[in-house]
This record gives C-alpha cells, structure tokens and sequence, in this order.
C-alpha cells in the first residue's frame, strides 16, 4: 500500500491518505524543533502524497497549529485535510514555563479544559484563525475520559453531553467541518460517545495495536455502524520503535515479554517492527488512517518506508500461529 492511497470516510464525502501526518512535534514535543526542520518534516510527507495532517491547540500551547496553518497556505485549499481539535481553551498567560506538558518553549496560552458549548465554539474559532482556514476537515473533542480526568471526568463528560455535542453538531451542520468525532486514548470513552451522539470519526491513540487489540470488539462495532477510526500512537509510545516506553512511561514486564516476542518473530522473518506496527491496523476495516507523527524530514520518510515495505503473508500467519495476535483478529495477509 502506498502512502498516497485514500479511504473513504462511509459517513461522509470526505477522504483521508491512508497515512497522515501528526503535528504535536511542530509544537516542540518533548525539545525545541526549528521551524525550517518541522517544515522538512512537512514537505517530505507532502512530497510522498500524503495529504492528511492533524493538529490541536494544546500541541505547544498554540504553536502546531500555527505552524501547520503557514505551511498550508501555500497550497490550494481542496487539496488537504486537516483536522483539529477542541475541549482546552487556550488562555493568555505569562507565567508558562520553558517546559509545560511534555512541551519544550510552550507558547504563552494555557490550557484550560472545557467540553461546554461555549468552550467549544470559542476553541474552534480561536483554531481557525490560527490556522488560517475557514472550514477545517474534521473537528475532534481531545482527551475526553477517565485517563485523562479520572475523577473529574463525570463532571467534564456532562458539559460534553450537556453542550458539547450540540456545538458540534451544530458546526457540522452549518458546513463549517465535515466530520466530527472523539480523539483520544481509551475506546470505551468513544463507545459511550456513539450512544448519545452522532459522531463519523474517532481517532483512538494506542488502542488498537499489533502489541494491544484489546478494543477488537469495539473496532467491529465502529466498522458495522460506519464510523471511520483514525489509528495514532501504532507504536505505543515507541516500544514498538525500540524505546522500550509504553503508555509515556517506562513498560511493565509483561508488555517488554511481548514486544519482544514480536520482534523476535520479525527477526527471524526479516521484517521491521516499525513496518508490521505502522501496517497492521490497516487492516481492520473501520480503519481509514494511520497518523505518524515526525520531527524531521528524515523520520517521516522513514515511517513512510515502512509502510510501504512489503511484508510476506507468512509474516502474518506466523504471528497468529504464535498467539501474537488473536483468531478474530484482520490481518493485511487477509486483506489481499
């Protein structure tokens, strides 16, 4: 498959590059990145076709999205999708440090959560003029759930059924986004989300795995009821990239003993970690992208490299054979 294949959003007439790029690294994720490096990052991936790029207002305190927004505007407006996301306003304030939320030289806007209707319309139009563009793509509510809340997540969740949804819908059906759904790191969250909303689309970060399917089941009720799944995080915080991270912190044992049985069998198959991980979730078919984030030219066409590797079906089979990955679950051999 290559990068600059699409799919179809079934909810709606939009189209997403079966690869995108994630932006929190324009937003200096963890270090400084110069601008003229994000740009390489940018312009490697529009040159491989990629046409999908995803963004938010926290990445940076601001910064992604205004970065993202002048590198759009030297193209013509139907030629990308974008997507943002809403649920933090960002607020003037500076008393922001040189490191705030994992966030090298943040911008000074804090964050400041909120799911109401009117923290939503004011997130999405403050989006807007940072990105320049009158309608972004798809609109997503970030980090709604109890990993993110943990006891406050009722009270959050109430503004977002209480207010929330009714501005999205309400963006939706002025035209102002095509798409509207949930980015976030946990599926139940989404699960609940379909039954008091309406939603198209929901990026799930790390949930849905070549280490981790446990969320199978609610992949095939996303696919049956024709809601499009965007798969971020496809490395787990970067076990699967030879980090030996999950979840942002240091993995447990049971989940180093499985990765490494993974990367055992890529070994003796001559196949990379980082290509079955990157390729894996295509072939679930709620699944309509994968997002990669990069810092740099380098490492977008790397991830880009991967995805495009031919993998042998033996590879799969020898996974499933091994108990790497479950009887239900699709495999790209199966897709073929």
């Amino acid at each position: 498959m290559k990068a600059s294949e699409t799919r179809k959003l079934p909810r709606c007439d939009l189209s997403l590059s079966v690869i995108g790029l994630g932006c929190a690294q324009m937003g200096n994720l963890y270090r400084v990145t110069p601008y003229e490096e994000a740009k390489g990052a940018f312009t490697a991936a529009w040159d491989a076709g990629i046409r999908y790029f995803d963004t938010a207002p926290y990445y940076g305190y601001t910064r992604s999205e205004r970065r993202l927004g002048t590198m759009l505007t030297d193209f013509d407006r139907q030629d990308y999708v974008v997507s943002t996301k809403v649920g933090r306003v960002m607020q003037p304030d500076d008393l922001v440090g040189d490191e705030s939320d994992g966030f090298a030289a943040p911008l000074p806007f804090r964050p400041v959560f909120d799911y109401s209707y009117d923290g939503v319309m004011r997130s999405f139009e403050d989006s807007r003029q940072r990105l320049g563009i009158h309608a972004p793509d798809i609109l997503f509510i970030h980090d709604i759930g109890t990993v993110t809340h943990e006891e406050k997540n009722e009270h959050y969740w109430s503004q977002l059924t209480g207010g929330g949804f009714k501005a999205l819908g309400e963006l939706r059906d002025q035209g102002l986004v095509k798409a509207v759904g949930l980015g976030v790191n946990e599926f139940e969250v989404i699960r609940d989300a379909m039954q008091v909303f309406d939603i198209d689309v929901a990026m799930l970060a790390g949930r849905y795995t070549l280490l981790e399917q446990e969320s199978l089941s609610f992949m095939n009720e996303c696919a049956a009821a024709g809601v499009a799944i965007v798969a971020a995080g496809v490395f787990n915080s970067g076990i699967l990239a030879g980090n030996r991270k999950f979840n942002y912190e240091e993995a447990p044992t049971d989940v180093l003993a499985r990765a490494d049985a993974l990367e055992a069998v890529c070994r003796d198959m001559n196949v990379s970690l980082q290509a079955a991980a990157l390729q894996f979730p295509m072939a679930h078919k709620a699944v309509v992208s994968v997002v990669s984030g990069a810092r740099n030219a380098a490492q977008i066409s790397s991830n880009i490299a991967s995805f495009e590797e031919e993998i042998p079906l033996a590879f799969w089979r020898e996974l499933r054979l091994r108990g790497l990955v479950g009887e239900g679950v699709p495999l790209p051999s199966e897709e073929a």
